[in-house]
């Protein structure tokens, strides 16, 4: 199933709000917000034993990747927002 058809109700609603290419980045910012907070609750329950205290370091891995893709999702829709005034 393609990405479109799983995520088509949340795609119309945000491309008809802001247009298709900020919509669709909206859309992959909630997917990125939404993978952060699940693999955040997994390294709840999967603690280093290395470090106490820390995810294991895949998970701590898995979280960077994610949150800089959320960041250069976010630097996109401003980029766009800006060069639309």
């Amino acid at each position: 199933m393609s990405v479109f058809t799983k995520h088509r109700a949340a795609l119309e609603h945000h491309e008809t709000m802001m247009g298709a290419v900020r919509g669709r980045l909206a859309v992959a910012l909630d997917l990125l917000t939404d993978s952060l907070a699940l693999v955040g609750q997994h390294g709840v329950y999967c603690r280093s034993e290395r470090f106490p205290g820390k995810p294991k370091m895949d998970i701590a891995l898995v979280l960077e990747q994610l949150d800089d893709a959320k960041q250069l999702v976010q630097s996109a829709m401003e980029h766009l927002r800006k060069s639309e005034v």
